[in-house]
């Protein structure tokens, strides 16, 4: 095999290469079946086996807390973004939505679609370049859910201290920072997460939620939107994106042995702070966007003293095998998505670059 890419990229993003090897060895055949598993049944005993194991496994992770589902969905976070308020958002109720940056405000535009929306608090008036404290979120009364999202990829912010919102669900989009560190699932009424960054690859999308809200019944939405559909189909209603879905079952696998949440989240920590302290300790020839407190352990972004410099720094990574390292469209400037998958000699390698660009740059 030729040398792997630095992948930065923010998503569809790294995956272990055990995890890779692993799929590779049981492409064409899965355990003297005499066909992949992207061949066979999702009805079948082989399929549901694996399906079942990638659901137990993630509640292992969560400690396995009494009255959670886990249901495997497909269309994405964004399909979430809709399928939350049409389920959740009850007539006569109303949901609150944590204005964070880019990802929060497509969820509040999806919702305000269904039903009322107001905004619980607002980050705006900083740029998005943190995070509110718990105490600025504003839970109204007769509140049917209050959303955050947990990390902000194009701003790279993330929140360092969850909300307590009572007797109101607490709901999360943790679609780039998911299972990143210990997680209190407890705090939430339903979590979701697009696979595409921390679980597998693009194609399912992880919902965890607290039973008595995925069973309500929603009679009034399409069958295949109702979580109450899936619920009481073990998420196979209809055809699952099965090989998707063994490949998150690797990856929680690959998981259990880096040592569960506690274990990769002192990696991530290690990383993280590998690349914010050669941007901090540059001098200033490097710029932090996100302000301290707020910074995200999945993705750095970071600025130059100008656009032309970003731009030279861009084409050089590329040139040396660095992929993913500019910034999201809207925003511009530089960002590293290191997430779970992300090798620590893969930052080690951004940091010596670094050091050098500014070096001839300075």
């Amino acid at each position: 095999m030729s040398k792997r890419a630095y992948n930065f990229n923010a998503g569809p993003a790294a995956l272990p290469l055990e995890v890779l090897e692993r799929a590779q060895a049981e492409f064409v055949e899965f355990q003297g079946t005499g066909m992949s598993i992207m061949e066979m049944s999702h009805r079948g005993a082989v399929y549901e086996s694996v399906h079942n194991e990638a659901q137990e496994r993630v509640l292992k992770l969560l400690g396995n807390p009494s009255g959670y589902k886990v249901l495997f969905l497909q269309g994405g976070a964004s399909t979430q973004f809709a399928t939350i308020p049409m389920n959740l958002l009850e007539s006569g109720k109303k949901a609150g939505y944590v204005m964070t940056g880019s990802w929060a405000s497509k969820a509040a535009k999806e919702a305000k679609l269904i039903g009322d929306v107001y905004t619980a608090a607002s980050t705006e008036g900083d740029k998005f370049t943190r995070m509110p404290s718990p105490s600025e979120i504003d839970v109204q009364e007769n509140s049917a859910y209050v959303h955050i999202t947990s990390n902000e990829t194009i701003e790279g912010t993330q929140f360092a201290e969850y909300p307590d919102t009572g007797s109101v669900p607490l709901i999360a989009d943790l679609s780039s920072d998911i299972f990143c560190r210990p997680l209190d699932i407890e705090k939430f009424g339903l979590i979701y997460a697009g696979a595409q960054k921390n679980l597998g690859p693009s194609g399912v999308t992880l919902v965890v939620a607290r039973e008595e809200l995925l069973a309500r019944e929603a009679k009034n939405i399409p069958t295949v939107f109702r979580y109450d559909t899936h619920l009481s189909n073990n998420s196979l209603y209809n055809t699952p994106p099965s090989f998707s879905i063994y490949m998150v079952n690797q990856t929680l696998r690959w998981l259990e042995e880096q040592g569960g949440l506690e274990g990769i989240g002192a990696k991530n920590e290690a990383k993280a702070k590998l690349l914010y302290d050669a941007i901090d300790g540059s001098g200033g020839f490097y710029r932090g966007v996100a302000q301290e407190g707020s910074r995200s352990l999945m993705n750095v972004t970071f600025r130059l003293g100008s656009e032309d410099l970003e731009k030279a720094f861009a084409k050089e990574s590329e040139q040396l095998g660095f992929v993913g390292l500019k910034g999201h469209r809207s925003v511009g400037g530089l960002r590293a998505s290191i997430y779970n998958a992300v090798p620590r000699a893969s930052i080690e390698a951004l940091v010596d670059f670094m050091g050098d660009f500014a070096k001839r740059n300075g």
